[in-house]
């Protein structure tokens, strides 16, 4: 309303400055100079207040960019990204993160399905260094995210984060970073907003999430607390996507809901457990029962009929950073700079920390992939692959929610497990799509026609 007051009155004084110039003119017989000077001033004039009141503000984006300007240090990190082959060659896990004065690829104002617990910044988070540093491997330089890019790579298939809420933290992530390019439809969530579905139209994409918190049959023995895990028997909820060739691209994780008191079964028959404590159980250490979860995952995959050509990443455990507690007694997360690699480092040597069985889980998840990849029948065209998060998120003990995923007069544990969005959890996703890339180079992909024709010809 305030906008189009403007435009009635731009109009208004308009029409005055044409009839006034000509009066002007008459009377005191100015020449055509002198009418177009104070036209000119006027219009000027108008231009500021409409520029002034524009019902179009970019305050959010416009401070942060205020912010990063004043920060001289800022420049002194070019922007960048080396050549397709020194990206195609390099660990892209080996690294360090160096400062990025270009910041964020999305915010709360632009990325409208930010989910609001990890919306830090809405629940009143006022720091922003740790959003401009980037993920730089050792032997070339990560390219930013491109969507444009990614649905080249996707169009016409379906991707599906498979795994606890972690995977769908991932999966939130990817959908903002291609919402800058194109809004995607809402398709399917189920009543407990677990299972996920969103369509891109334009580029013919599917992304889901198919959320399981142990990967394998689990069976609850305490309601919500302990479970007896069948590590021999995935999960059919969403191994049933699976089998039905719904899934192009998978990308697998799992491990929060295993630090904690559960029964580990195989053939049936009760194996042992872990955090249980008891004299007449064996008890596993939690990388044991994590590794036994992907083994059995990927063996399903590898043994499906209609997961011909497809292509499944295992993104390994994503590192906590609590301090002074855990998640139940008081554990904070306050840091606001990254680690060192150095210290990120001495983190996963302390004997007996969480950090110690996070890095012993990661060991199992790569050998896991290493496995898979080996018992990939002739033909199959089947692509094992791993995102290999751990190491380079040790390093990031400031991007966690913290306190800042609720509202402060609530009593509750901090978040040191999950990620702020925007936040180090988009670096995943450059990572992924580094890694699409270089499958794609590779002509492991097929299309989606390609398997219409393969169901025809077996009917």
């Amino acid at each position: 309303m305030e906008f189009a007051c403007i435009n009635g009155f731009s109009i208004i004084f308009v029409n005055f400055c044409s009839n006034h110039a000509r009066e002007i003119q008459e009377d005191a017989k100015m020449n055509g100079l002198a009418t177009s000077v104070i036209c000119l001033i006027v219009i000027t004039t108008l231009l500021s207040i409409l520029a002034f009141y524009s019902p179009f503000p970019n305050s959010f984006n416009f401070s942060w960019r205020e912010e990063i300007n004043l920060n001289k240090q800022a420049s002194i990190h070019p922007q960048n990204v080396g050549d397709d082959h020194d990206v195609e060659k390099c660990d892209l896990f080996k690294g360090k993160w160096v400062r990025d004065p270009r910041g964020p690829r999305y915010t709360n104002a632009s990325c409208p399905t930010i989910p609001t617990v990890k919306d830090c910044f809405m629940h009143g988070r006022n720091d922003r260094d740790f959003l401009y540093w980037r993920w730089k491997p050792d032997g070339c330089d990560l390219p930013r995210f491109e969507p444009k890019a990614f649905f080249r790579i996707v169009h016409g298939k379906k991707l599906a984060f498979i795994g606890d809420s972690l995977a769908r933290n991932q999966m939130e992530s990817l959908l903002c970073l291609l919402s800058q390019e194109e809004a995607p439809i809402d398709v399917y969530k189920d009543p407990k907003d677990r299972f996920r579905t969103w369509f891109f139209p334009r580029n013919n994409f599917t992304l889901m999430v198919l959320w399981t918190k142990f990967l394998v049959k689990a069976v609850e023995k305490e309601p919500r607390v302990v479970f007896n895990l069948h590590l021999d028997q995935v999960d059919e909820l969403w191994a049933q996507n699976v089998s039905q060739g719904h899934v192009d691209f998978a990308i697998i994780s799992d491990s929060q809901w295993y630090f904690k008191k559960n029964y580990l079964y195989e053939g049936g028959k009760l194996l042992g457990c872990i955090y249980c404590n008891e004299t007449d159980v064996t008890e596993f250490g939690v990388e044991f029962a994590i590794g036994k979860a992907i083994q059995t995952a990927l063996r399903y995959i590898n043994d499906c009929k209609e997961c011909k050509g497809m292509v499944t990443i295992v993104r390994t455990i994503s590192p906590s950073h609590f301090e002074n507690g855990t998640w139940k007694t008081g554990g904070i997360c306050e840091r606001t700079q990254p680690y060192t690699r150095e210290q990120a480092g001495k983190l996963h040597q302390q004997g007996g920390s969480k950090n110690e069985e996070e890095w012993k889980v990661r060991n199992h998840q790569m050998e896991e992939v290493g496995r898979a990849r080996e018992e990939v029948g002739k033909g199959r065209d089947m692509r094992f692959e791993a995102i290999d998060i751990t190491s380079l998120m040790l390093m990031r003990p400031d991007g966690h929610p913290g306190s800042y995923w609720r509202d402060k007069k609530k009593k509750g544990y901090n978040d040191c497990v999950h990620w702020c969005m925007p936040g180090p959890i988009d670096a995943w996703n450059d990572l992924l799509l580094a890694l699409f890339s270089r499958v794609v180079d590779k002509g492991m992909l097929r299309s989606s026609s390609d398997r219409v024709v393969r169901y025809k010809e077996k009917g």
